[in-house]
């Protein structure tokens, strides 16, 4: 059984392609900005979008990274975001139909550089999201990061408080805490495996 009710977005998307509003709200736009700019690295090479939606971050992760790998639990949204990123002429990106954590992909020896964990948590039960999280910390790249944003109001559909979802991933072993971001809306986070500042990378400090 899937640990998230995938009905519940085919519902969604059979309604519309972007059910959020994320291509048309500034607070969406504000929030994927802030997102951007909290990343460690201006560029990146391998990276991975669970919970993709219509992939509208998925194509600004594109603008900095070698390859991303984005995943949905829902066809539709899968289908929509491959619409979405062919007509903004994205071919860096794979698109596919994902339900984790059963499906988290195989990193063998190409880990991943950057994991985007957004607007998704909160629909797992405990038991599943912290597999997802083990996952996410397992599948990093020796300087890798994990970044986090979640909703912080109740809705009808949330299983987990969004600090609940954002102290799974802060418990897992060789974490560095980078960016700690809150808002009366929403909660932005980011950890890395490089447990230095960025200013102290570049030398700065």
């Amino acid at each position: 059984m899937a640990a998230v009710d995938t009905s519940y977005f085919e519902r969604l998307y059979a309604e519309a392609d972007d059910p959020w509003g994320v291509s048309r709200h500034w607070y969406e736009a504000r929030k994927r900005a802030m997102l951007l700019a909290s990343l460690p690295s201006a560029r990146f090479g391998r990276v991975f979008e669970p919970g993709c939606a219509s992939g509208v971050l998925t194509q600004a992760l594109a603008q900095r990274a070698d390859h991303v790998h984005a995943t949905d639990l829902s066809a539709q949204a899968v289908a929509a975001a491959r619409r979405h990123l062919a007509a903004a002429g994205i071919d860096n990106v794979t698109v596919a139909r994902a339900a984790l954590p059963e499906d988290w992909p195989a990193v063998a020896d190409t880990p991943f550089d950057l994991i985007v964990l957004s607007e998704l948590g909160y629909y797992f039960d405990l038991a599943a999201w912290e597999r997802v999280a083990a996952r996410a910390a397992a599948s990093l790249a020796p300087c890798g990061a994990i970044v986090a944003c979640h909703w912080l109001h109740p809705f009808a559909q949330r299983r987990l408080d969004t600090y609940v979802v954002h102290g799974a991933i802060a418990r897992q072993a060789g974490l560095f805490p980078l960016v700690d971001h809150a808002e009366h809306d929403f909660l932005l986070q980011v950890w890395s495996r490089e447990p230095r500042s960025l200013a102290s990378r570049e030398g700065l400090a």
